[in-house]
């Protein structure tokens, strides 16, 4: 009997601790919850590298303020906007750490939607123009306006290691929609500046000859390579519209001078020239 009270007794004591020890948090006895943020930056881990991997080229089709107020305040963005002012002028309107409404609907290698992933830069240049007789033109950039872009592109490239092949347009990346920066945009004199993919032109000269030879490859050869190169684009073997559009995407940037979309032996000859991922 005595032990069996000396039980009960203790568990009677023990659900008086406890209780206690509620009302001892209720009246404050307890460590309080912290009411702010505190978060230690002192120390950086090792293992890490930039989110950017692309860096996409655009026009705005459009004049400064007017870019300006559709990229800051409309339903698409940039991270840089360089204006065709002399001196040319630089707005940062995103944070390289956050994503830009830029790229759209995209795709370059393996990577979807660029817009996670890459840098866009928009250059004030308005763009291509229809005229009388299904022709067209073409605004040129500016001088001051390129050597500025190039300064921005050598320090971003710096800085997140971006490879030569992912420095495109939009119309690489977007070739069925977009025709931006067009075949005015001066890819030669960038690479001559150390920056993007280009081709040897002595190489170019003896695969021409070649291929001239040789004789043409066949679609499905053209689709293979444009594939290889970055581009998406249909592998069926038939010169469809979709097709023609990518491989004139391929002219504007490599063969600027004609960019009809036709399967040439020049065309292949770039082709055969331009090292892959």
């Amino acid at each position: 009997m005595i032990r069996y009270l000396s039980s009960r007794l203790f568990a009677r004591l023990a659900t008086l601790a406890g209780l206690a020890l509620t009302l001892g948090g209720c009246t404050g006895t307890q460590a309080p919850s912290p009411t702010t943020l505190h978060i230690d930056d002192s120390i950086t881990a090792v293992s890490h590298d930039s989110r950017v991997r692309y860096i996409v080229l655009h026009y705005t089709k459009t004049a400064a303020q007017d870019s300006l107020k559709l990229l800051s305040q409309g339903q698409v963005s940039t991270h840089y906007l360089i204006t065709n002012d002399t001196p040319a002028k630089i707005y940062r309107l995103v944070d390289e750490t956050r994503s830009a409404w830029h790229a759209g609907q995209s795709r370059w290698h393996q990577q979807v939607s660029l817009n996670p992933v890459s840098i866009g830069i928009e250059l004030v240049n308005s763009g291509r123009k229809d005229l009388p007789g299904g022709k067209t033109s073409w605004e040129p950039y500016a001088a001051p306006q390129i050597q500025t872009l190039i300064l921005l592109l050598q320090d971003l490239i710096a800085r997140h290691g971006v490879r030569p092949e992912n420095i495109v347009g939009h119309s690489d990346i977007a070739p069925q929609r977009k025709t931006d920066p067009g075949p005015l945009f001066p890819w030669k004199q960038l690479a001559q500046a150390g920056i993007g993919r280009w081709y040897d032109e002595t190489l170019v000269a003896s695969n021409w000859v070649t291929l001239q030879q040789e004789g043409t490859p066949d679609v499905a050869w053209f689709q293979q390579q444009l594939a290889r190169l970055g581009y998406a684009v249909p592998q069926h073997g038939r010169l469809d519209r979709d097709t023609q559009n990518v491989i004139a995407a391929f002219q504007m940037h490599y063969r600027p001078a004609r960019y009809d979309g036709r399967p040439d032996a020049e065309t292949a000859a770039i082709m055969m020239a331009l090292p892959g991922a």
